[in-house]
């Protein structure tokens, strides 16, 4: 299944749903394969895509966008730049709240 993902053009979605396994599983796979811990049987056209560097900005990326927190008949709307931390302490409150 591993091999099957490599060919270009092909999705892990689409190997992981002919096989009826779970996508993040196959992409784990796919991974394991990468660092040489799994070994793929060779299947014609499949190739690991090249390295590609990126080089690191020091600036944060520019978040757009909102988070919608519904509970109930509750709805509060955040900055999509909330903190992870931030969000779950508004969610704890508002089902405390319901």
């Amino acid at each position: 299944m591993v091999a099957e993902t490599l060919v270009p053009g092909v999705t892990v979605n689409e190997v992981a749903r002919r096989h009826g396994v779970k996508a993040n599983h196959l992409s784990s796979w796919r991974t394991l394969a990468r660092k040489g811990k799994l070994v793929v049987p060779e299947v014609a056209g499949a190739e690991f895509a090249p390295r590609v560097a990126v080089a690191e900005t020091s600036e944060p990326p520019i978040v757009t966008g909102t988070i919608d927190l519904v509970i109930g008949p509750v709805t509060v709307r955040l900055d999509a730049a909330t903190p992870a931390a931030r969000v779950a302490e508004l969610v704890i409150a508002l089902r405390a709240c319901a």
